[in-house]
């Protein structure tokens, strides 16, 4: 049986500790976290999408969905420097929301200030479900 140190208290083994680093590179995206509120009878999408300027920023509305596309175009190379590392995003993010089939163009609202997309939307009113009627069956 092989034994793995642990660092005292947390419970987290060496192994793990390393890998967790984030110069192994994270699987979790964080590109373009979302809030989502509700107020005044409309919906609040609140989108970080920090380092890019406003126009680099694309809302396109399609078939109830609401897609936000931003895209960075690669810096021009240091050709004196050699990189160790790079961490900033250069390329294309895109993220849709579902936000309805009534929902026009027309109806949303975006402004962007400090790395945040704020988009509001009228809530879709809620359709009412129809009470289950059964049928009787006859002898």
């Amino acid at each position: 049986m092989m034994m793995i140190p642990r660092r005292n208290g947390n419970g987290l083994d060496i192994f793990d500790e390393v890998f967790s680093d984030p110069f192994f590179g994270e699987k979790e995206n964080k590109i373009m976290k979302t809030d989502v509120k509700e107020k005044d009878g409309n919906y609040i999408l609140e989108v970080d999408i920090p380092g890019y300027d406003k126009e680099d920023i694309q809302l396109e509305l399609r078939d109830g969905y609401l897609t936000v596309t931003a895209t960075k175009n690669e810096e021009k190379e240091d050709k004196k420097a050699k990189y160790l590392r790079r961490e900033r995003f250069s390329g294309m993010c895109s993220r849709s929301y579902y936000v309805g089939d009534s929902v026009k163009e027309e109806d949303i609202k975006a402004n962007f200030k400090n790395g945040i997309l704020t988009i509001a939307f009228p809530k879709e009113p809620e359709k009412k479900v129809e009470e289950r009627r059964y049928i009787p069956i006859g002898e």
